[in-house]
């Protein structure tokens, strides 16, 4: 039997799953599982490496085990992943030396605050098209050597190996034989020349980073080895990689510069395809590689946002105020408004534009007549907010409206939000008939190296819309709305800019 499914292992932020695509890109199967998340102070975030290891090896057994034809059927494997969160292991025994440090994680804000004093940020752009903030997981790295006994000199003598999560599961489902990542992945780590596509020695040297850790780069559909029999039966190539947000943008087919994608997961990241034009930003956007193809880079435009279903998760298991996610759709038509409540969930810092580590959370507005709807209201609204702030930041810096929204992840599933954000961008919001565009993306990836897929073409005639929202807010309604979230913003930094 000729093998037509591609495996997509989509290892996230707080889960990971396995989907089974077919050749006409439809879900077949899907397992998932939750895994643990560790804060060992405060603003520190970190992942059990190990956990996700063993998540992956199972679900993806139990994807395959659930189509009809099981392993026998499966053409390639695409890996999307939680991008920046860092994980060193030994070469000789594949033991983490640390617990993965992850992408929310904010222990090195002091290393980059005193290399901004030191006047490096404007090189660091430059070079890697990002800012200097402790997201990225150059200075992650250099904090594991330098606080494990021990490290750097094993790392300096090449005994050690760095990665982000999919270039561990590489090294992992290959049995130790392949080290390497994407130009995607590769791009988030501060270490990665986005202009000369290399790893940068300059940047290396500056953050203390060994360069005989550092994995091989490829492009994003590229055979990169294959798994070992004895994990699924058989051995089966790994054809795909990208960090997840760049997996979403080749999931949802924004393929054409000025196209642009907005994910909403723990999260909310937006990009902007700008080809092969890499722009630099003068509103604190990052450029980053979009997909490299046949050595050729298209690029895009970065808006971050650190925390977007994150506070509804924290409505839910924070505080009490929902039992389930899904509430918020419900709540949040309960009221008319928000009654004057702003929630600027800056719980790790605030990312684009505004990229202030030290901002925390905030609600502002409350009175005796808040309720429980108001605030869910409002942990939705400032997730439109944050989008607002990313696309006028998008448009000045590349001249681009974009014509349309496409929007993708858990949070894209409400009706209400999605109406809201096409109401605050003035934009139709486009959500696709499968909201798993990562995944999809991954194993769009995998298939045009192992050539299910025959390019580009195809694969957007397998995009496919679910629903369509059209903007019906007026001006007048609009900007008392945007007035009140641009004065909570302000209230929330000012502590920091004074």
């Amino acid at each position: 039997m000729r093998a037509k499914h591609i495996l997509a292992i989509d290892q996230g932020t707080t889960s990971t799953r396995s989907i089974l695509f077919d050749a006409d890109a439809r879900r077949v199967s899907m397992a998932q599982s939750e895994f643990e998340q560790h804060y060992p102070a405060a603003g520190w975030v970190e992942h059990d490496p190990e956990q996700i290891w063993r998540d992956t090896v199972a679900t993806a057994r139990e994807a395959m085990a659930q189509a009809p034809s099981g392993v026998a059927s499966v053409a390639a494997i695409g890996i999307a992943n939680q991008r920046e969160t860092t994980v060193i292991w030994d070469r000789k025994t594949g033991q983490p030396i640390h617990r993965a440090i992850v992408w929310q994680d904010r222990r090195t804000s002091d290393i980059c605050a005193r290399l901004k004093a030191d006047g490096a940020e404007d090189e660091v752009r430059a070079r890697t098209g990002l800012l200097l903030d402790p997201y990225f997981s150059g200075t992650k790295a250099a904090w594991i050597l330098d606080r494990v006994a021990g490290a750097r000199t094993s790392a300096e003598r090449g005994e050690l190996a760095f990665g982000t999560i999919d270039s561990f599961l590489l090294w992992r489902l290959t049995g130790g034989a392949v080290h390497a990542t994407d130009v995607t992945n590769a791009s988030r780590t501060l270490l990665w020349n986005i202009r000369d596509q290399c790893w940068d020695e300059d940047m290396c040297r500056l953050l203390r980073v060994p360069a005989a850790i550092l994995p091989t780069v490829h492009d994003n559909a590229h055979v990169y080895g294959a798994t070992t029999p004895d994990l699924f039966g058989r051995a089966i190539p790994i054809t795909g990689i990208a960090g997840d947000q760049q997996a979403a943008l080749f999931g949802q087919a924004c393929f054409s510069p000025g196209s642009i994608k907005s994910t909403y997961g723990t999260g909310c990241f937006a990009l902007l395809n700008t080809g092969p034009q890499a722009i630099t930003s003068h509103h604190r956007l990052l450029t980053t590689p979009a997909y490299r193809l046949d050595g050729r880079t298209s690029y895009a435009l970065e808006g971050s946002i650190f925390v977007a279903g994150a506070a509804v998760k924290w409505l839910r298991d924070g505080i009490g105020v929902i039992t389930h996610a899904s509430q918020t759709n419900d709540l949040a038509t309960q009221v008319a408004d928000s009654h004057g409540v702003y929630m600027v969930p800056a719980f790790v810092g605030l990312g684009a534009p505004h990229w202030d580590p030290d901002a925390r959370g905030a609600i502002y507005g409350l009175t005796l007549g808040a309720t429980q709807a108001h605030l869910a209201r409002a942990a939705l609204e400032a997730v439109g907010y944050q989008t607002m702030d990313l696309l006028n930041a998008m448009t000045a810096d590349s001249g681009v409206r974009p014509a349309v929204m496409r929007v993708d992840g858990g949070m894209a599933a409400n009706d209400w939000l999605c109406g809201f954000l096409a109401d605050l961008l003035e934009l139709p919001v486009e959500r696709p008939s499968d909201l798993e565009s990562t995944a999809r993306g991954a194993a769009f990836l995998a298939g045009l190296a192992a050539g299910v897929w025959s390019g580009l073409p195809e694969i957007e005639r397998l995009w496919s819309s679910g629903d369509r929202f059209e903007p019906s807010m007026t001006d007048e309604q609009r900007a008392p709305l945007v007035a009140g979230w641009r004065d909570a913003l302000r209230r929330t930094m000012l502590p920091r800019m004074s």
